[in-house]
């Protein structure tokens, strides 16, 4: 262990890292912000403006799932991670 609680790695001759972590297999993560889901979802319906790491995009909140929400904008449906938001205006 580190001082960090963690296993310590031990690489094989080579160099080479073992095949597995040392604590029991690939871990998989989703980024989830309940705070932003439950603020979407709380914004059914309405007309919000959001800004996103690529840019503004405004338009009417159709859906709101733990990892996208769906925008309707001129006349198309737009699906954005939540992952990707970085700050929300209901109007």
């Amino acid at each position: 262990m580190n001082p960090y609680g963690m296993p310590s790695y031990s690489y094989h001759q080579g160099g080479q890292p073992p095949s597995q972590p040392m604590f029991g297999g690939p871990v998989t993560v989703n980024p989830v912000d309940p705070f932003v889901v439950e603020t979407l979802q709380g914004c059914m319906g309405q007309y919000v403006v959001i800004e996103t790491t690529r840019g503004r995009i405004e338009g009417v909140v159709q859906g709101c799932k733990p990892d996208h929400v769906a925008l309707r904008a001129r006349n198309n449906t737009f699906f954005v991670r939540i992952a990707e938001i970085v700050w929300i205006m209901p109007d």
